[in-house]
């Protein structure tokens, strides 16, 4: 019986960080494994501000940064 594996969902956050909910594992450049913790999403920095990099600290809302991206809609 095949099991299904859970989804990985990756948001971009307007303004914020990569939400990533699911289960996860990340790595360096050089493949070492960054201690991931176990609840229901990670946070992911987008601004490149925080200082717990490569986790979200909260430095976009104290810096400013602003970005928004929407994924495109098929024609139809």
């Amino acid at each position: 019986m095949d099991q299904q594996q859970p989804e990985v969902v990756i948001k971009v956050v307007n303004s914020g960080p990569y939400q990533v909910k699911g289960p996860v594992k990340l790595v360096d450049h050089e493949g070492r494994e960054y201690e991931v913790p176990q609840r229901r999403s990670v946070l992911l920095c987008r601004c490149g501000q925080s200082q717990d990099k490569p986790f979200c600290d909260g430095a976009h809302t104290r810096t400013g940064f602003t970005a928004e991206a929407s994924a495109e809609r098929p024609a139809t």
